[in-house]
Protein backbone atom coordinates (compact mmCIF):
# COMPACT_ATOMS: atom_id res chain seq x y z
CA UNK A 1 0.00 0.00 0.00
CA UNK A 2 2.87 2.36 0.77
CA UNK A 3 4.47 1.65 -2.59
CA UNK A 4 1.21 2.23 -4.41
CA UNK A 5 0.77 5.50 -2.51
CA UNK A 6 4.28 6.57 -3.53
CA UNK A 7 3.56 5.65 -7.15
CA UNK A 8 0.34 7.66 -7.04
CA UNK A 9 2.21 10.66 -5.69
CA UNK A 10 4.84 10.38 -8.42
CA UNK A 11 2.13 10.22 -11.10
CA UNK A 12 0.44 13.27 -9.61
CA UNK A 13 3.79 15.04 -9.61
CA UNK A 14 4.19 14.33 -13.32
CA UNK A 15 0.73 15.77 -13.93
CA UNK A 16 1.72 18.88 -11.99
CA UNK A 17 4.90 19.17 -14.06
CA UNK A 18 2.85 19.10 -17.27
CA UNK A 19 0.48 21.72 -15.83
CA UNK A 20 3.46 23.89 -14.88
CA UNK A 21 4.84 23.55 -18.41
CA UNK A 22 1.50 24.64 -19.84
CA UNK A 23 1.39 27.64 -17.52
CA UNK A 24 4.94 28.64 -18.42
CA UNK A 25 4.20 28.28 -22.12
CA UNK A 26 1.07 30.44 -21.89
CA UNK A 27 2.96 33.00 -19.79
CA UNK A 28 5.70 33.26 -22.40
CA UNK A 29 3.12 33.72 -25.13
CA UNK A 30 1.36 36.40 -23.11
CA UNK A 31 4.63 38.26 -22.55
CA UNK A 32 5.49 38.01 -26.24
CA UNK A 33 2.09 39.31 -27.32
CA UNK A 34 2.30 42.13 -24.77
CA UNK A 35 5.70 43.17 -26.07
CA UNK A 36 4.43 42.97 -29.63
CA UNK A 37 1.48 45.21 -28.84
CA UNK A 38 3.34 47.72 -26.67
CA UNK A 39 6.62 48.02 -28.54
CA UNK A 40 5.19 49.08 -31.92
CA UNK A 41 7.61 50.04 -34.63
CA UNK A 42 7.08 52.53 -37.41
CA UNK A 43 4.90 51.47 -40.30
CA UNK A 44 7.86 51.64 -42.67
CA UNK A 45 9.78 49.19 -40.53
CA UNK A 46 6.75 46.95 -40.23
CA UNK A 47 6.44 46.66 -43.98
CA UNK A 48 10.06 45.73 -44.59
CA UNK A 49 10.87 42.46 -46.27
CA UNK A 50 12.84 40.85 -43.41
CA UNK A 51 9.73 40.87 -41.19
CA UNK A 52 7.68 39.21 -43.94
CA UNK A 53 10.39 36.61 -44.34
CA UNK A 54 10.37 36.03 -40.59
CA UNK A 55 6.64 35.37 -40.64
CA UNK A 56 6.97 33.15 -43.70
CA UNK A 57 9.75 31.06 -42.26
CA UNK A 58 7.91 30.81 -38.94
CA UNK A 59 4.84 29.50 -40.76
CA UNK A 60 6.96 27.04 -42.72
CA UNK A 61 8.68 25.83 -39.54
CA UNK A 62 5.34 25.45 -37.74
CA UNK A 63 3.91 23.50 -40.68
CA UNK A 64 6.89 21.16 -40.90
CA UNK A 65 6.99 20.53 -37.16
CA UNK A 66 3.24 19.85 -37.17
CA UNK A 67 3.59 17.35 -40.02
CA UNK A 68 6.41 15.57 -38.19
CA UNK A 69 4.41 15.61 -34.96
CA UNK A 70 1.32 14.17 -36.65
CA UNK A 71 3.40 11.41 -38.25
CA UNK A 72 5.00 10.55 -34.91
CA UNK A 73 1.58 10.67 -33.27
CA UNK A 74 0.03 8.27 -35.77
CA UNK A 75 2.89 5.82 -35.28
CA UNK A 76 2.75 6.08 -31.49
CA UNK A 77 -1.02 5.71 -31.44
CA UNK A 78 -0.80 2.61 -33.63
CA UNK A 79 1.98 1.07 -31.52
CA UNK A 80 0.08 1.69 -28.30
CA UNK A 81 -3.05 0.17 -29.79
CA UNK A 82 -1.07 -2.88 -30.93
CA UNK A 83 0.40 -3.35 -27.48
CA UNK A 84 -2.96 -3.07 -25.72
CA UNK A 85 -4.55 -5.39 -28.29
CA UNK A 86 -1.84 -7.96 -27.60
CA UNK A 87 -2.50 -7.62 -23.88
CA UNK A 88 -6.26 -8.09 -24.23
CA UNK A 89 -5.78 -10.98 -26.67
CA UNK A 90 -3.50 -12.75 -24.18
CA UNK A 91 -5.96 -12.10 -21.36
CA UNK A 92 -8.79 -13.57 -23.41
CA UNK A 93 -6.66 -16.61 -24.26
CA UNK A 94 -5.76 -17.13 -20.61
CA UNK A 95 -9.41 -16.68 -19.67
CA UNK A 96 -10.37 -19.31 -22.25
CA UNK A 97 -7.77 -21.71 -20.85
CA UNK A 98 -8.89 -21.25 -17.28
CA UNK A 99 -12.52 -21.51 -18.36
CA UNK A 100 -11.73 -24.79 -20.12
CA UNK A 101 -10.05 -26.15 -16.99
CA UNK A 102 -13.01 -25.17 -14.86
CA UNK A 103 -15.45 -26.70 -17.34
CA UNK A 104 -13.55 -30.00 -17.49
CA UNK A 105 -13.27 -30.27 -13.72
CA UNK A 106 -16.93 -29.43 -13.19
CA UNK A 107 -18.08 -31.87 -15.89
CA UNK A 108 -15.94 -34.74 -14.61
CA UNK A 109 -17.05 -34.23 -11.03
CA UNK A 110 -20.69 -34.12 -12.14
CA UNK A 111 -20.33 -37.39 -14.03
CA UNK A 112 -18.68 -39.07 -11.07
CA UNK A 113 -21.24 -37.85 -8.56
CA UNK A 114 -24.46 -38.32 -10.48
CA UNK A 115 -24.19 -40.62 -13.51
CA UNK A 116 -21.69 -43.10 -12.05
CA UNK A 117 -23.53 -43.21 -8.76
CA UNK A 118 -26.81 -44.04 -10.51
CA UNK A 119 -25.24 -46.85 -12.53
CA UNK A 120 -23.58 -48.32 -9.45
CA UNK A 121 -26.83 -48.18 -7.46
CA UNK A 122 -28.72 -50.17 -10.14
CA UNK A 123 -25.88 -52.67 -10.47
CA UNK A 124 -25.85 -53.11 -6.73
CA UNK A 125 -29.47 -54.22 -6.89
CA UNK A 126 -28.76 -56.54 -9.80
CA UNK A 127 -25.70 -58.11 -8.17
CA UNK A 128 -27.33 -58.39 -4.74
CA UNK A 129 -26.93 -62.18 -4.76
CA UNK A 130 -23.24 -62.06 -5.65
CA UNK A 131 -21.14 -60.67 -2.85
CA UNK A 132 -17.91 -60.54 -4.89
CA UNK A 133 -19.57 -58.41 -7.55
CA UNK A 134 -21.00 -56.12 -4.90
CA UNK A 135 -17.51 -55.68 -3.41
CA UNK A 136 -16.23 -54.78 -6.87
CA UNK A 137 -18.92 -52.14 -7.16
CA UNK A 138 -17.98 -50.74 -3.76
CA UNK A 139 -14.35 -50.62 -4.78
CA UNK A 140 -15.29 -48.67 -7.92
CA UNK A 141 -17.28 -46.25 -5.76
CA UNK A 142 -14.17 -45.68 -3.65
CA UNK A 143 -12.16 -45.01 -6.80
CA UNK A 144 -14.77 -42.52 -7.96
CA UNK A 145 -14.68 -40.74 -4.61
CA UNK A 146 -10.92 -40.63 -4.87
CA UNK A 147 -11.17 -38.97 -8.30
CA UNK A 148 -13.60 -36.40 -6.93
CA UNK A 149 -11.23 -35.71 -4.05
CA UNK A 150 -8.32 -35.08 -6.40
CA UNK A 151 -10.43 -32.78 -8.54
CA UNK A 152 -11.49 -30.83 -5.49
CA UNK A 153 -7.81 -30.39 -4.65
CA UNK A 154 -7.27 -28.41 -7.82
CA UNK A 155 -7.45 -24.61 -7.45
CA UNK A 156 -10.77 -22.92 -8.09
CA UNK A 157 -10.20 -21.01 -11.33
CA UNK A 158 -13.65 -19.47 -11.45
CA UNK A 159 -12.72 -16.27 -9.61
CA UNK A 160 -9.48 -15.78 -11.53
CA UNK A 161 -11.30 -16.42 -14.81
CA UNK A 162 -13.89 -13.73 -14.06
CA UNK A 163 -11.19 -11.23 -13.06
CA UNK A 164 -9.27 -11.77 -16.30
CA UNK A 165 -12.38 -11.36 -18.41
CA UNK A 166 -13.40 -8.15 -16.66
CA UNK A 167 -9.88 -6.73 -16.90
CA UNK A 168 -9.75 -7.52 -20.62
CA UNK A 169 -13.15 -5.96 -21.26
CA UNK A 170 -12.34 -2.77 -19.36
CA UNK A 171 -8.94 -2.48 -21.01
CA UNK A 172 -10.39 -2.92 -24.50
CA UNK A 173 -13.09 -0.33 -23.84
CA UNK A 174 -10.63 2.24 -22.46
CA UNK A 175 -8.21 1.62 -25.31
CA UNK A 176 -10.90 2.18 -27.93
CA UNK A 177 -11.80 5.59 -26.53
CA UNK A 178 -8.13 6.50 -26.08
CA UNK A 179 -7.27 5.53 -29.65
CA UNK A 180 -10.26 7.40 -31.08
CA UNK A 181 -9.50 10.52 -28.99
CA UNK A 182 -5.90 10.65 -30.17
CA UNK A 183 -7.02 10.13 -33.74
CA UNK A 184 -9.32 13.16 -33.48
CA UNK A 185 -6.53 15.18 -31.84
CA UNK A 186 -4.11 14.33 -34.65
CA UNK A 187 -6.63 15.28 -37.32
CA UNK A 188 -7.47 18.50 -35.44
CA UNK A 189 -3.80 19.51 -35.24
CA UNK A 190 -3.33 18.90 -38.94
CA UNK A 191 -6.48 20.83 -39.91
CA UNK A 192 -5.60 23.81 -37.72
CA UNK A 193 -2.10 23.98 -39.16
CA UNK A 194 -3.38 23.80 -42.74
CA UNK A 195 -6.04 26.45 -42.12
CA UNK A 196 -3.48 28.72 -40.45
CA UNK A 197 -1.18 28.41 -43.46
CA UNK A 198 -4.16 29.10 -45.72
CA UNK A 199 -5.00 32.21 -43.70
CA UNK A 200 -1.41 33.44 -44.03
CA UNK A 201 -1.45 32.81 -47.77
CA UNK A 202 -4.86 34.47 -48.30
CA UNK A 203 -4.09 37.18 -45.71
CA UNK A 204 -7.47 36.54 -44.09
CA UNK A 205 -7.61 38.29 -40.73
CA UNK A 206 -10.73 36.53 -39.48
CA UNK A 207 -9.33 33.11 -40.39
CA UNK A 208 -6.05 33.89 -38.61
CA UNK A 209 -7.93 35.06 -35.54
CA UNK A 210 -10.05 31.90 -35.48
CA UNK A 211 -7.02 29.68 -35.92
CA UNK A 212 -5.24 31.52 -33.13
CA UNK A 213 -8.09 30.68 -30.74
CA UNK A 214 -8.06 27.04 -31.85
CA UNK A 215 -4.26 27.05 -31.61
CA UNK A 216 -4.44 28.02 -27.93
CA UNK A 217 -7.01 25.27 -27.34
CA UNK A 218 -4.82 22.70 -29.11
CA UNK A 219 -1.82 23.88 -27.12
CA UNK A 220 -3.71 23.17 -23.90
CA UNK A 221 -4.74 19.74 -25.22
CA UNK A 222 -1.14 18.96 -26.19
CA UNK A 223 0.19 19.70 -22.71
CA UNK A 224 -2.69 17.77 -21.13
CA UNK A 225 -1.98 14.73 -23.30
CA UNK A 226 1.71 15.06 -22.46
CA UNK A 227 0.94 14.88 -18.73
CA UNK A 228 -1.32 11.86 -19.20
CA UNK A 229 1.22 10.09 -21.43
CA UNK A 230 4.08 10.75 -19.02
CA UNK A 231 2.07 9.41 -16.09
CA UNK A 232 1.08 6.33 -18.12
CA UNK A 233 4.63 5.70 -19.31
CA UNK A 234 6.12 6.01 -15.81
CA UNK A 235 3.42 3.87 -14.21
CA UNK A 236 3.73 1.17 -16.87
CA UNK A 237 7.52 1.25 -16.60
CA UNK A 238 7.31 0.73 -12.85
CA UNK A 239 5.08 -2.27 -13.48
CA UNK A 240 7.41 -3.64 -16.16
CA UNK A 241 10.41 -3.51 -13.82
CA UNK A 242 9.00 -6.41 -11.79
CA UNK A 243 5.70 -7.68 -13.20
CA UNK A 244 6.13 -11.03 -11.45
CA UNK A 245 5.84 -9.48 -8.00
CA UNK A 246 2.74 -7.59 -9.06
CA UNK A 247 1.06 -10.76 -10.35
CA UNK A 248 2.01 -12.63 -7.17
CA UNK A 249 0.51 -9.89 -5.02
CA UNK A 250 -2.70 -9.74 -7.06
CA UNK A 251 -3.26 -13.52 -6.95
CA UNK A 252 -2.45 -13.86 -3.27
CA UNK A 253 -5.33 -15.55 -1.46
CA UNK A 254 -6.85 -16.82 -4.72
CA UNK A 255 -4.20 -19.21 -6.04
CA UNK A 256 -1.28 -20.69 -4.12
CA UNK A 257 2.14 -19.13 -4.63
CA UNK A 258 3.77 -22.30 -6.00
CA UNK A 259 1.15 -22.58 -8.75
CA UNK A 260 1.61 -18.91 -9.75
CA UNK A 261 5.38 -19.36 -9.68
CA UNK A 262 5.02 -22.44 -11.87
CA UNK A 263 3.09 -20.56 -14.53
CA UNK A 264 5.22 -17.40 -14.45
CA UNK A 265 8.60 -19.07 -14.88
CA UNK A 266 7.70 -22.45 -16.41
CA UNK A 267 11.14 -24.02 -16.06
CA UNK A 268 11.90 -27.66 -16.61
CA UNK A 269 13.46 -27.76 -13.18
CA UNK A 270 10.19 -26.77 -11.54
CA UNK A 271 7.91 -29.58 -10.49
CA UNK A 272 4.37 -29.59 -11.75
CA UNK A 273 2.08 -28.92 -8.76
CA UNK A 274 -0.71 -30.83 -10.53
CA UNK A 275 1.35 -33.93 -11.21
CA UNK A 276 0.27 -35.89 -8.14
CA UNK A 277 -3.51 -35.31 -8.38
CA UNK A 278 -3.48 -35.95 -12.12
CA UNK A 279 -1.52 -39.18 -11.60
CA UNK A 280 -3.97 -40.40 -8.96
CA UNK A 281 -6.81 -39.46 -11.28
CA UNK A 282 -5.28 -41.50 -14.09
CA UNK A 283 -4.64 -44.56 -11.88
CA UNK A 284 -8.14 -44.49 -10.46
CA UNK A 285 -9.67 -44.38 -13.94
CA UNK A 286 -7.44 -47.23 -15.09
CA UNK A 287 -8.41 -49.37 -12.10
CA UNK A 288 -12.10 -48.71 -12.67
CA UNK A 289 -11.80 -49.59 -16.36
CA UNK A 290 -10.13 -52.91 -15.44
CA UNK A 291 -12.95 -53.70 -13.03
CA UNK A 292 -15.60 -52.90 -15.65
CA UNK A 293 -13.88 -55.11 -18.19
CA UNK A 294 -13.96 -58.00 -15.71
CA UNK A 295 -17.63 -57.49 -14.94
CA UNK A 296 -18.49 -57.32 -18.65
CA UNK A 297 -16.64 -60.57 -19.20
CA UNK A 298 -17.88 -62.59 -16.24
CA UNK A 299 -21.05 -60.95 -14.88
CA UNK A 300 -22.99 -60.26 -18.07
CA UNK A 301 -23.48 -63.96 -18.92
CA UNK A 302 -25.02 -64.41 -15.49
CA UNK A 303 -26.85 -61.10 -15.30
CA UNK A 304 -27.76 -59.94 -18.80
CA UNK A 305 -29.69 -56.93 -17.46
CA UNK A 306 -26.44 -55.54 -16.02
CA UNK A 307 -24.88 -55.06 -19.46
CA UNK A 308 -26.57 -51.72 -20.11
CA UNK A 309 -25.31 -50.13 -16.88
CA UNK A 310 -21.84 -51.63 -17.28
CA UNK A 311 -21.56 -50.20 -20.82
CA UNK A 312 -22.79 -46.86 -19.50
CA UNK A 313 -20.05 -46.87 -16.83
CA UNK A 314 -17.46 -47.80 -19.47
CA UNK A 315 -18.54 -44.93 -21.70
CA UNK A 316 -18.41 -42.56 -18.73
CA UNK A 317 -14.88 -43.70 -17.83
CA UNK A 318 -13.71 -43.27 -21.43
CA UNK A 319 -15.07 -39.71 -21.56
CA UNK A 320 -13.46 -38.99 -18.17
CA UNK A 321 -10.13 -40.22 -19.51
CA UNK A 322 -10.44 -37.91 -22.51
CA UNK A 323 -11.23 -35.04 -20.14
CA UNK A 324 -8.16 -36.00 -18.12
CA UNK A 325 -5.90 -35.68 -21.17
CA UNK A 326 -7.40 -32.28 -22.04
CA UNK A 327 -7.08 -31.16 -18.44
CA UNK A 328 -3.45 -32.21 -18.38
CA UNK A 329 -2.73 -30.19 -21.51
CA UNK A 330 -4.56 -27.11 -20.24
CA UNK A 331 -2.88 -27.22 -16.84
CA UNK A 332 0.56 -27.40 -18.44
CA UNK A 333 2.52 -24.22 -17.83
CA UNK A 334 3.51 -23.62 -21.46
CA UNK A 335 0.12 -22.34 -22.60
CA UNK A 336 -0.50 -19.85 -19.81
CA UNK A 337 3.17 -18.86 -19.70
CA UNK A 338 3.04 -17.97 -23.40
CA UNK A 339 -0.04 -15.84 -22.79
CA UNK A 340 1.71 -14.16 -19.87
CA UNK A 341 4.85 -13.39 -21.87
CA UNK A 342 2.81 -12.09 -24.83
CA UNK A 343 0.90 -9.79 -22.51
CA UNK A 344 4.11 -8.48 -20.96
CA UNK A 345 5.65 -7.89 -24.41
CA UNK A 346 2.54 -6.02 -25.52
CA UNK A 347 2.53 -3.81 -22.44
CA UNK A 348 6.22 -3.30 -21.74
CA UNK A 349 7.52 -3.02 -25.30
CA UNK A 350 4.89 -1.98 -27.82
CA UNK A 351 2.73 -0.19 -25.29
CA UNK A 352 5.50 1.77 -23.57
CA UNK A 353 7.17 2.55 -26.91
CA UNK A 354 3.90 3.87 -28.32
CA UNK A 355 3.26 6.01 -25.24
CA UNK A 356 6.76 7.50 -25.49
CA UNK A 357 6.13 8.37 -29.13
CA UNK A 358 2.88 10.01 -28.06
CA UNK A 359 4.86 12.05 -25.53
CA UNK A 360 7.16 13.15 -28.35
CA UNK A 361 4.12 14.04 -30.43
CA UNK A 362 2.73 16.21 -27.64
CA UNK A 363 6.05 18.04 -27.26
CA UNK A 364 6.39 18.65 -31.01
CA UNK A 365 2.77 19.77 -31.29
CA UNK A 366 3.25 22.21 -28.40
CA UNK A 367 6.37 23.64 -30.08
CA UNK A 368 4.65 23.90 -33.47
CA UNK A 369 1.60 25.71 -32.14
CA UNK A 370 3.79 27.99 -30.02
CA UNK A 371 5.64 29.05 -33.16
CA UNK A 372 2.35 29.46 -35.01
CA UNK A 373 0.86 31.56 -32.23
CA UNK A 374 3.94 33.78 -32.35
CA UNK A 375 3.75 34.19 -36.14
CA UNK A 376 0.02 34.87 -36.50
CA UNK A 377 -0.03 38.22 -34.60
CA UNK A 378 2.88 39.56 -36.66
CA UNK A 379 1.14 38.51 -39.87
CA UNK A 380 -2.07 40.09 -38.62
CA UNK A 381 -0.27 43.40 -38.00
CA UNK A 382 1.40 43.31 -41.40
CA UNK A 383 -1.99 42.83 -43.06
CA UNK A 384 -3.38 45.77 -41.06
CA UNK A 385 -0.41 48.02 -41.97
CA UNK A 386 -0.73 47.11 -45.64
CA UNK A 387 -4.41 48.03 -45.57
CA UNK A 388 -3.56 51.37 -43.96
CA UNK A 389 -1.02 52.02 -46.71
CA UNK A 390 -3.73 51.48 -49.29
CA UNK A 391 -6.05 53.80 -47.41
CA UNK A 392 -3.44 56.60 -47.50
CA UNK A 393 -3.27 56.57 -51.34
CA UNK A 394 -5.50 59.07 -53.17
CA UNK A 395 -8.44 57.22 -54.62
CA UNK A 396 -8.64 59.77 -57.48
CA UNK A 397 -5.16 58.83 -58.63
CA UNK A 398 -5.53 56.89 -61.90
CA UNK A 399 -2.38 54.89 -61.09
CA UNK A 400 -3.83 53.60 -57.80
CA UNK A 401 -4.71 49.90 -58.17
CA UNK A 402 -7.48 50.33 -55.67
CA UNK A 403 -9.02 53.13 -57.71
CA UNK A 404 -8.87 50.92 -60.77
CA UNK A 405 -10.71 48.19 -58.92
CA UNK A 406 -13.33 50.67 -57.78
CA UNK A 407 -13.72 51.99 -61.30
CA UNK A 408 -14.15 48.54 -62.72
CA UNK A 409 -16.69 47.63 -60.07
CA UNK A 410 -18.61 50.96 -60.48
CA UNK A 411 -19.29 51.70 -64.16
CA UNK A 412 -21.10 54.96 -63.27
CA UNK A 413 -17.90 56.41 -61.90
CA UNK A 414 -16.46 59.36 -63.84
CA UNK A 415 -14.42 58.14 -66.79
CA UNK A 416 -10.84 59.31 -66.51
CA UNK A 417 -8.55 59.43 -69.48
CA UNK A 418 -5.42 57.50 -68.80
CA UNK A 419 -2.81 55.67 -70.72
CA UNK A 420 -4.64 52.40 -70.30
CA UNK A 421 -7.98 53.78 -71.42
CA UNK A 422 -6.41 55.47 -74.40
CA UNK A 423 -4.46 52.43 -75.44
CA UNK A 424 -7.58 50.29 -75.13
CA UNK A 425 -9.48 52.74 -77.30
CA UNK A 426 -6.76 52.56 -79.92
CA UNK A 427 -7.36 48.87 -80.30
CA UNK A 428 -10.01 49.49 -82.98
CA UNK A 429 -9.00 52.08 -85.59
CA UNK A 430 -12.34 52.00 -87.39
CA UNK A 431 -14.19 53.08 -84.25
CA UNK A 432 -11.73 55.86 -83.43
CA UNK A 433 -13.36 59.28 -83.50
CA UNK A 434 -11.04 61.87 -81.94
CA UNK A 435 -12.79 64.92 -80.61
CA UNK A 436 -12.90 67.86 -83.00
CA UNK A 437 -10.73 70.77 -81.83
CA UNK A 438 -12.68 73.78 -80.74
CA UNK A 439 -12.18 76.96 -82.77
CA UNK A 440 -11.10 79.65 -80.42
CA UNK A 441 -11.94 83.33 -81.03
CA UNK A 442 -9.77 84.37 -78.18
CA UNK A 443 -6.94 86.81 -78.69
CA UNK A 444 -3.53 85.66 -79.81
CA UNK A 445 -2.08 85.96 -76.36
CA UNK A 446 -4.76 83.70 -74.89
CA UNK A 447 -4.25 81.17 -77.62
CA UNK A 448 -0.50 81.15 -77.15
CA UNK A 449 -1.05 80.68 -73.48
CA UNK A 450 -3.15 77.67 -74.30
CA UNK A 451 -0.53 76.30 -76.67
CA UNK A 452 2.12 76.94 -74.08
CA UNK A 453 -0.05 75.18 -71.62
CA UNK A 454 -0.34 72.22 -73.97
CA UNK A 455 3.26 72.08 -75.03
CA UNK A 456 5.69 73.31 -72.45
CA UNK A 457 4.07 73.55 -69.07
CA UNK A 458 4.30 70.20 -67.23
CA UNK A 459 1.21 70.91 -65.15
CA UNK A 460 -1.50 69.65 -67.45
CA UNK A 461 -3.53 67.35 -65.26
CA UNK A 462 -6.81 68.74 -66.58
CA UNK A 463 -5.82 68.52 -70.26
CA UNK A 464 -6.96 65.43 -72.18
CA UNK A 465 -4.18 62.95 -72.79
CA UNK A 466 -4.85 62.97 -76.56
CA UNK A 467 -3.14 66.33 -76.82
CA UNK A 468 0.11 65.27 -75.27
CA UNK A 469 3.15 65.02 -77.39
CA UNK A 470 4.52 61.58 -76.53
CA UNK A 471 2.64 58.30 -76.58
CA UNK A 472 2.64 55.95 -73.59
CA UNK A 473 5.51 53.46 -73.58
CA UNK A 474 3.07 50.55 -73.72
CA UNK A 475 1.92 51.29 -77.29
CA UNK A 476 2.47 48.74 -80.01
CA UNK A 477 4.17 49.89 -83.30
CA UNK A 478 0.88 49.96 -85.22
CA UNK A 479 -0.81 51.94 -82.49
CA UNK A 480 2.16 54.38 -82.37
CA UNK A 481 1.96 55.00 -86.12
CA UNK A 482 -1.77 55.64 -85.92
CA UNK A 483 -1.24 57.99 -82.99
CA UNK A 484 1.48 60.00 -84.85
CA UNK A 485 -0.67 60.36 -88.00
CA UNK A 486 -3.55 61.65 -85.94
CA UNK A 487 -1.25 64.09 -84.13
CA UNK A 488 0.12 65.49 -87.43
CA UNK A 489 -3.40 65.87 -88.85
CA UNK A 490 -4.47 67.74 -85.76
CA UNK A 491 -1.40 70.02 -85.95
CA UNK A 492 -2.15 70.90 -89.57
CA UNK A 493 -5.74 71.66 -88.66
CA UNK A 494 -4.60 73.99 -85.87
CA UNK A 495 -2.13 75.69 -88.29
CA UNK A 496 -4.83 76.41 -90.87
CA UNK A 497 -7.07 77.88 -88.20
CA UNK A 498 -4.24 80.00 -86.96
CA UNK A 499 -3.45 81.39 -90.46
CA UNK A 500 -7.12 82.11 -91.05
Amino acid sequence: MAASGADLKSLMFLGCVAAAGLGLNLLCLAVYLSCLCCCRKDEEEESKKPNSCCVTWSAVAAGLITCVAVGVGFYGNSETNDGVYQLTYSLYNANHTLGGVDSLVTGTMGNMKSSLHQHLARLDEIFATRGDYVQTLQFMQQMADNVIKQLLGLPDWEEAKVDLASIADQTASIEYYRWFTYLLLLILDLIICLLACLGLAKQSRWLLTTMMVFGVLTLVLSWTSLGADLATAVGTSDFCVSPDKYVMSQTKGIISADIVHYYIYCNQTLSNPFQQPLTIFQRSLTTMQIQIQGLLQFAVPLFPTAERDLLGIQHLLNSSEASLHQLTALLDCRGLNKDYLDAMVGVCYDGVEGVLYLCLFSILAACAFTVMLCAIPRAWRQIACRERDYDDIDEEDPFNPRARRIGSQNPNHTNMHSFCSYSSSMGSQNSLHPPAPAVSNAPMSDYMNQTALFGGNPRYENVPLIGRGSPPPSYSPSMRATYLSMTEEQSRHFGNDFQA
